[in-house]
């Protein structure tokens, strides 16, 4: 990461993060399709009205795991063998912990947060059985993620995602087997997915205890250590605090089809499902963002760090422009993997043709965030973000969404927004990095 063609790291890097991404959003995916075709639209509303309540309640947590892989590449660049050990271990302890808390508030809230979403009577019991069984695997969900995040900082994501491929066909296959043998629906579905993050927390927590050297666990050492505690929590918490805001201003968007009726809500699942691939690829950029300013943060290497950015910016704008006009172009036949309702595809096709074209700017809007807190730098970029994204569709939900009701209209609020927080992004960056650069400047 810190020597060598930058571009040919990045994408050897991303690649398969972006492949492992896909995979892990796949279990959703299959979930969807598999209750859209065999269950019904309103087995398919069921499982996708959960889905930004489930993101605004795991997402703190995980934005916790950034601020891990962040402490572990700094650590693992500069040699710091015991620093690196203590962060490891305190941070599997930290995805212990959050896993247990995370299954015990949803399994126990989950119905009453969808009534606060004005979820329709005709699909809310579904909704929550369905949140229910998910929440009941979030402590091998965070397990894994954390665990996959340590491997991430030390340049190794060919592991992670093979792990993902095994519990990917796993979890298709109990999908099929409970759904169309046992009719189990959406309980069917989210059993499958527990079962599989299992195999996948399983797989990678005995990667990290056969490895050797500084990032190899042993479940005796796991411990919570102020020293590793505090700037874990420095990065990781406005992350995922920024996360867990966007995702509420996503449940006041759910709320908003919501008033469509179910037919509409089951298009917002296959479309938002399709654009969950699509910010899944640009994310891999942003994750390898961090992840390469991290380390060349760690050894000074700051002329560097531009040369990064800059390459992600191009290989993110690049790939989301790609797939975002495939995806517009054969939106219809996409959405037709998911559901054969003509009605639901037209509603899913209204969303898409405003969301997907202009998806590179959302992949331009998190790679300065991700640059930043490679620096160290989380609270400030947290802030623009809720104030840019969440700021502009709350405004757009209550203020112009009442007087011009239709999906179309409503969706308008996606690109507006990414536009508005490049601009405070873009700005943050230039003054962080002056400062970074200035120290280059006294030595």
């Amino acid at each position: 990461m810190c020597n060598g063609t930058i571009m040919d790291k990045l994408i050897s890097f991303s690649l398969p993060l972006m492949v492992s991404g896909i995979l892990q959003l796949m279990f959703n995916a299959v979930d969807i399709i598999v209750v859209g075709r065999f269950s019904g639209s309103q087995a398919l509303a069921a499982v996708g009205s959960t889905t930004a309540l489930i993101n605004v309640f795991i997402n703190l947590f995980m934005g916790i795991s950034l601020g891990a892989n962040v402490l572990a590449a700094r650590y693992y660049a500069a040699g710091r063998d015991r620093e690196m050990s203590e962060t490891v271990h305190t941070s599997i302890m930290l995805a212990l912990i959050s896993g247990v808390v995370m299954a015990f508030v949803g399994v126990f809230f989950a119905k009453g947060a969808l009534e606060l979403m004005d979820t329709p009577a005709d699909v809310i019991d579904q909704s929550a059985l369905y949140m229910r069984i998910y929440f009941m695997g979030m402590p091998f969900f965070m397990l894994y993620n954390y665990g996959a995040a340590i491997l991430r900082a030390v340049g190794d994501t060919k592991r992670p995602l093979y792990f993902l491929i095994v519990s990917g066909v796993i979890n298709a296959g109990l999908n099929m087997f409970l759904v169309i043998v046992f009719s189990l629906d959406v309980a069917g579905v989210a059993i499958a997915t527990v079962v599989s993050q299992a195999i996948s927390c399983v797989l990678v927590l005995r990667c990290l205890y056969k490895s050797e050297g500084s990032y190899q666990l042993r479940f005796s050492k796991l411990c919570l250590k102020k020293d590793y505690i505090i700037p874990i929590f420095q990065v990781g918490i406005p992350a995922g605090i920024q996360s867990t805001v966007i995702n509420f201003s996503n449940v006041l968007l759910q709320s908003s089809v919501n008033s469509f009726g179910s037919i509409a809500m089951a298009g917002y699942t296959a479309a938002n499902n399709v654009l969950g691939f699509l910010y899944t690829s640009v994310n891999s950029v942003t994750q390898a963002c961090m992840s390469f300013t991290s380390q060349n943060y760690g050894v000074g290497k700051y002329k560097r760090m531009d040369k990064v950015l800059i390459d992600c910016l191009i290989l993110s704008s690049g790939m989301a422009l790609v797939m975002g006009g495939g995806a517009y172009l054969f939106g219809t036949e996409i959405l037709q993997i998911y559901t054969g309702d003509p009605e639901v595809i037209r509603c899913g096709m209204e969303i898409l043709s405003i969301t997907t074209v202009p998806y590179f700017l959302c992949g331009i809007m998190d790679l300065f965030p991700g640059a930043l807190r490679g620096m160290g730098c989380s609270a400030v970029p947290m802030i623009l973000s809720v104030i840019g994204t969440v700021g502009t569709r709350i405004v757009w939900i209550f203020g112009i969404f009442p007087q011009h009701r239709s999906l179309y209209v409503l969706f308008i609020s996606y690109p507006g927004s990414w536009i508005i927080t490049i601009i405070m992004q873009v700005i943050c960056y230039l003054i962080v990095r002056k400062k970074v650069h200035s120290r280059t400047a006294a030595v």
